[in-house]
């Protein structure tokens, strides 16, 4: 009897002293999982991994999976780790495909994911979520559809977190018809689902149909999210409708939103754009908390409606209350600098940066840029460009076309030539600003090798504004019948910009036969337009032609006087021009209005 009770005894004492073991264990895991996930550096990762070693850790599925998941924002070092995991399971495989999707090159995330399948591993929704997502960064439209239908076979269609993700992949990849047509056959839409598709139709600049939505959700019983708010006022913004813009802001002050600091700065930013800007400075008086957006939203306001004088004013209040402006606080003030020719104002601007001692980064760095070259001073924007250690492609845009607009367009293509020798790839805008200066500079053969660059090397598609500057090129070259002929070929729909630029050539060159030929077409095309009369008249100016000799245009019935008289009560703007004086003493010239 006694032996059975101290063998019982002994048992369980080694039963208790195994679970106490797991019991260390669990609680040394979880304190080991809590102390990963407030890891902030790639560092402390390292770190803890090398302990997960040592301990014999790492080869516990459970803590392995967290290891991975804490290090996802760390794409190599995620991969090296996943690499030697000898059967990984799906959360694993899923946390690679989200590395990948964040990353800076999602098109690994595609590689993957065909690994994935060529190892057979069954896929669940957050596979597919993940997948999208590098869709999206990558703008792959074809693999995007692809998975459109592996989801629809697979039967994952049902989950709502799947088929917003799919929705916001046509919103930016597919086409917002599309997009839409996916949103009305949803089983069930949440929140999310309405906020894409307003965000879609944000994205593509339809903002009536944002405003439609924001209307069809209210009467669903919806209740909107910040997010929501956020989308209509900039909505709301765009189309300046100010009635809309005061009701959506009492909306915000009835359902409490106001006391968010992003809807208060996207009702400033809408109050700018509608040009109620006292009523976006009252709210930002009345805004116990502000943050440098918040501050940035005022300036970028005053400045877009000409009120220069007070926005330089909240720059010395930054000062003063020890907030150091960023890049974004500058950038529309110095772009407003340039339009309205303040010159003196964009270089207390460069004073205030340099003694606030700001970094010269991109964004500000092309902002100044563009702003000295709009003002003729091309040295200083030359000196600018140059002090800007870290380049992107907009800096390297802002300088071509600055060179284009003072004139000097052999020194744009050689600029341009230097972008693509350090490795920077041009895109649309700055093929735009190379034609623009060909155009301006009479560099035909430059300009035709440009454009063939744009589309056989980068594989770039030519909108209608760079058919337009071409053809410009080429009629001030004189060659207006190979312009016409590319006109005629062009393989998108175009609009008037293209055979306007030819008929301004035939003024140029006083050729009336092609003139004539070329105010037809417009008509036939786009009806009848004040600018072509003038443009087709100073051709027969140019001609030598006098007036009672022009039949086409009819001048004995009245019908010029008549299409000149509305032009320039109605259609066109008069021109003005303003002289700001310097410093030293010298005059800037600042054009507006149509007349340069």
């Amino acid at each position: 009897m006694n032996v059975a009770i101290n063998s019982y005894s002994w048992h369980l004492k080694q039963n208790f002293k195994q679970f106490a073991r797991h019991c260390s264990m669990f609680s040394s895991d979880q304190n080991l999982i809590s102390q990963l996930q407030s890891c902030k550096k790639i560092s402390e990762v390292t770190q803890f991994h090398a302990l997960m070693v040592k301990t014999g850790q790492d080869q516990i599925p459970f803590t392995l999976s967290k290891l991975l998941a804490c290090s996802i924002q760390y794409t190599d070092y995620t991969a090296s780790i996943f690499k030697y995991i000898q059967k990984p399971n799906l959360f694993m495989y899923n946390t690679m495909l989200r590395s990948y999707s964040i990353s800076d090159d999602p098109q690994k995330g595609l590689v993957f994911f065909n690994y994935m399948r060529a190892q057979s591993v069954l896929l669940d929704q957050f596979s597919f979520i993940s997948l999208l997502r590098s869709c999206i960064r990558s703008l792959e439209k074809w693999t995007g559809q692809a998975v459109h239908s592996v989801v629809l076979r697979s039967g994952f269609g049902l989950f709502l977190d799947l088929t917003n993700t799919l929705l916001n992949f046509y919103c930016v990849c597919g086409g917002i018809r599309c997009a839409h047509q996916l949103f009305d056959e949803f089983p069930k839409r949440d929140l999310v689902s309405w906020n894409t598709l307003m965000g879609g139709y944000l994205y593509v600049h339809n903002y009536s149909a944002v405003l439609n939505m924001f209307i069809e959700l209210h009467r669903d019983g919806i209740s909107a999210s910040v997010t929501t708010m956020l989308c209509v006022l900039s909505a709301i913004g765009e189309l300046k409708i100010a009635l809309i813009g005061v009701s959506l802001h009492g909306y915000c002050i009835k359902i409490g939103f106001c006391y968010s600091l992003k809807v208060l700065t996207a009702l400033i930013s809408m109050y700018g754009k509608i040009g109620c800007i006292s009523s976006g400075r009252s709210l930002f008086d009345e805004a116990y908390l502000k943050d440098v957006v918040l501050w940035n939203c005022l300036i970028d306001g005053y400045a877009k409606n000409g009120l220069l004088e007070e926005a330089s004013s909240l720059l010395r209040q930054m000062k003063v209350q020890r907030l150091k402006p960023n890049s974004s606080t500058l950038a529309g003030l110095l772009s407003s600098c340039a339009s309205s020719g303040a010159l003196n104002m964009g270089q207390y601007i460069q004073d205030f940066v340099e003694d606030q001692q700001l970094a010269m980064d991109p964004v500000h760095g092309t902002a100044l840029i563009d702003m000295y070259a709009k003002c003729g001073l091309l040295v200083k924007a030359v000196n600018i460009f140059d002090n800007i250690e870290t380049k992107d492609v907009k800096c390297w845009t802002a300088m071509i076309m600055g060179y284009g607009l003072n004139g000097e367009a052999k020194d744009a293509i050689e600029l341009f030539h230097r972008m693509e020798d350090e490795g920077f790839r041009p895109n649309e805008v700055t093929f735009l600003a190379v034609f623009s200066a060909c155009s301006h500079g009479g560099l035909v053969a430059e300009g035709i090798s440009c454009f063939r660059k744009m589309v056989l090397e980068y594989g770039l598609t030519p909108k209608i504004e760079h058919y337009g500057c071409l053809i410009d090129t080429l009629g001030r070259a004189g060659l207006l019948e190979t312009a016409r002929e590319l006109i005629k070929g062009l393989p998108i729909e175009g609009d008037a910009t293209a055979w306007r630029a030819l008929l301004a050539a035939c003024r140029v060159h006083g050729s009336v036969e092609l003139g004539e030929q070329v105010k037809r077409e417009l008509e036939q095309r786009f009806g009848e337009h004040p600018a072509d009369s003038l443009l087709l008249n100073g051709t027969y100016v140019i001609a030598g032609i006098l007036p009672e000799e022009r039949g086409m245009l009819e001048v004995k019935e009245g019908k010029l006087e008549k299409e000149v008289g509305s032009s320039l009560n109605g259609k066109k703007e008069a021109g003005c021009s303003s002289i700001e004086l310097c410093g030293d003493g010298r005059g800037f010239l600042s054009q507006g209005g149509g007349v340069r």
